[in-house]
């Protein structure tokens, strides 16, 4: 997806919000329908839906208060999640909340009217509604659809369904392997180490938001402030993956990072009423900093951008063995920063010894590393950004 920032006005901001009401009644519509589907009663097809959409819009005036389309890719949209939940790759579709899940598609089979105004802006036009300004960040591709959301700061962005091309390797059979953790968030084994940018702002807002009054207008727009300051961390956390991951793909054909677990490495350590957890406070914070550093969505956006050159690692023992001699040993990890091998004395920092351990391969060496190389597509023009 190509997205960008959508700058509507006040009366435009109105109307695209009941676009989205739109959208989010007509997909709950279908969710009640598949919680009444049973063996012997079916769930109705995207066509049979449609018909009853239709026989709505005309029985209930204010169905007909937004455009056909929205309603219509609501239901494409909740008919391909029912593929993907059957086909084993994703949740059962859920109910979808105001203030949570705020958007709707449109599509044309004629093609998207989009106008470039200058340099900076561009307008995109919405049915029934007219065009809307957008800032114009980069060249916008072509697109047969796309789609309108609201983040939970307020903003409004329109993201055009492409699929950019893959970064094409270098074709210097380099490898490398990516270290991820909490102090260093990102360590290579060229030597590299990156920070990702610590939460800021967080823990005031919230101290200011407990203490105002529920239901109050200060409550109102002290929320607001505290959905901004997310919103803003996250930006800055995208930025940073997205430029590591880019600037990986570019200088190396092969990348090597641990198979690693996040959703159980950050599953909450409470416990139950029964048997209560441990150092709770403290996982909590250890799981906010995993969370923090972005670690799912580095590999997904390497695996996007480099497919086919990304491979995952046994992360076991990867932070207990010498990069030099393959020894391995608890001891040889003297603190978070220092790795000193009790066998070969070998003095290195912790993070990037083991990311050397993982470009290794441990499970994948000699004769299955060098056909690994040979399967990279070679860079025949110019980079892709």
């Amino acid at each position: 997806m190509s997205r960008y920032r959508l700058y509507p006005t006040g009366e435009q901001e109105q109307r695209l919000t009941l676009y989205c009401s739109h959208a989010r009644y007509v997909w709950n519509l279908a969710v009640e329908q598949l919680g009444y589907s049973t063996r012997e009663r079916r769930m109705p097809g995207f066509a049979e839906q449609s018909r009853q959409l239709t026989e709505g819009r005309h029985e209930f005036g204010w169905l007909r208060e937004v455009p056909t389309v929205v309603g219509q890719q609501a239901l494409r949209d909740f008919r391909q999640a029912c593929t993907n939940w059957w086909g084993g790759t994703h949740r059962r579709p859920t109910w979808r909340k105001k203030g949570q899940h705020e958007g709707f598609r449109v599509t044309d089979g004629h093609g998207i009217r989009v106008e470039q105004i200058n340099r900076r802006w561009s307008q995109a036009w919405i049915p029934a509604l007219g065009w809307i300004k957008f800032r114009r960040t980069r060249a916008v591709p072509d697109a047969s659809s796309f789609r309108v959301t609201r983040d939970s700061a307020d903003r409004w962005h329109i993201a055009f369904a492409v699929i950019p091309e893959p970064i094409a390797a270098p074709g210097n059979f380099e490898i490398v392997g990516v270290d991820r953790g909490v102090a260093v968030t990102l360590a290579y084994s060229d030597g590299t180490m990156l920070h990702a940018p610590q939460p800021a702002g967080v823990k005031t807002a919230a101290q200011a938001l407990s203490r105002c009054k529920r239901g109050s207008n200060r409550r109102r727009k002290v929320r607001a402030r505290v959905a901004a300051v997310h919103a803003r961390n996250a930006d800055r956390r995208k930025d940073f993956i997205e430029k590591a991951s880019t600037d990986l793909a570019r200088r190396y054909d092969l990348i090597r990072v641990e198979d690693l677990r996040i959703a159980n490495m950050t599953r909450s350590a409470k416990g139950t009423i029964e048997q209560p957890g441990r150092n709770v406070r403290q996982k909590a914070g250890l799981n906010r900093s995993i969370m923090a550093g972005g670690w799912g969505l580095f590999v997904a956006r390497l695996q996007d951008k480099a497919p086919g050159r990304v491979e995952t690692i046994n992360p076991a023992y990867t932070s207990q063995t010498c990069s030099r001699c393959r020894h391995v040993d608890r001891n040889s990890r003297k603190n978070q920063a220092l790795f000193c091998c009790t066998a070969c004395g070998h003095t290195a920092h912790a993070d990037v010894n083991a990311a050397k351990v993982i470009a290794a391969g441990r499970a994948v060496r000699g004769a299955e590393t060098v056909s690994a190389l040979k399967r990279v597509p070679q860079r025949t023009g110019p980079r892709v950004a």
